[in-house]
């Protein structure tokens, strides 16, 4: 069961118009939101990041807050979705192809539920990337559709037979290509600022309070990529990966190569922020 515009379909109902906006200039903005239990995780958070998303590229929302969310809760529900994700995508609408803004064009909203279950192996074993220049463009914060960067730079990291990438700008470490990054050097947490070079990572936040409550030292300034190959641990966050240790970049191990103390910690810490 799919949402669409105003109103739940089966999929083999659905129809998407080739005047869409999101489909030929990628005009829109999206969510992904994590399903546990049966509950969608930190739904308030990402309903904020989506209206400012939408607000920053200046579409207005097709519905309120309150119905964006009653509209997930119920598509959770129709699908009966224990554990999985919620895709959630609002387009300018459907005008013929021109650049600037339709006169008349209605947003239109699409969501749908996907079963995924947690990466428990890679969270517990960690996973390997290599290096790559930062190409995208200078509004990372926002959650838009033109992800080809990010497509590019994923299948990068599986030709060269590992999982994410290390996105940097001349040799500043932002975030990866679907995750945010953090690195812990002498017992200090490091990671990018939120600004406007990276996606303001709901996990990520939530890592960073975890972290707080921990009593570590919490450092949001950029470092290098030579940096980042000295640290003593490194990790990615996100919704679907959850915090998943990152051991070797470019070849070379993070600290002993193996998942470090602070992150299973923190891995701990967030475990129960969704337990039943």
């Amino acid at each position: 069961m799919y949402f669409f515009k105003n109103e739940f379909v089966d999929k083999k109902n659905l129809t998407v118009s080739p005047d869409d906006r999101g489909y030929y200039f990628g005009d829109g903005v999206y969510e992904v939101f994590r399903v546990y239990h049966g509950r969608i995780y930190q739904l308030d958070a990402h309903i904020q990041r989506l209206h400012r998303s939408a607000s920053e590229v200046r579409i207005a929302l097709p519905f309120t807050v309150q119905e964006i969310e009653d509209i997930l809760m119920k598509l959770v529900q129709k699908n009966n979705l224990t554990e999985g994700t919620v895709y959630l995508q609002i387009t300018r609408g459907e005008a013929p192809r021109a650049h600037p803004f339709p006169l008349h064009a209605e947003p239109i909203l699409l969501a749908y539920c996907t079963e995924v279950t947690r990466p428990v192996n890679t969270i517990h074993t960690g996973i390997h990337a290599i290096t790559l220049a930062d190409i995208r463009w200078l509004r990372c914060d926002l959650k838009t559709l033109n992800l080809l960067p990010n497509v590019m730079a994923k299948q990068t990291a599986l030709d060269h037979g590992v999982q994410e990438v290390v996105l940097h700008r001349e040799g500043t470490v932002t975030e990866c290509s679907a995750s945010n990054l953090m690195m812990i050097k002498n017992d200090v947490l490091y990671t990018h600022p939120a600004n406007h070079l990276i996606l303001h990572g709901i996990t990520r936040a939530v890592v960073l309070r975890l972290a707080q409550s921990l009593q570590m030292t919490i450092k949001e300034e950029p470092f290098t990529t030579e940096q980042l190959l000295q640290a003593d641990e490194a990790f990615i966050t996100g919704t679907t990966v959850e915090i998943t240790p990152l051991l070797q970049i470019d070849g070379k191990p993070i600290g002993s190569g193996t998942p470090g103390p602070h992150t299973r910690n923190l891995q701990l810490e967030f475990e129960r922020t969704f337990a039943q």
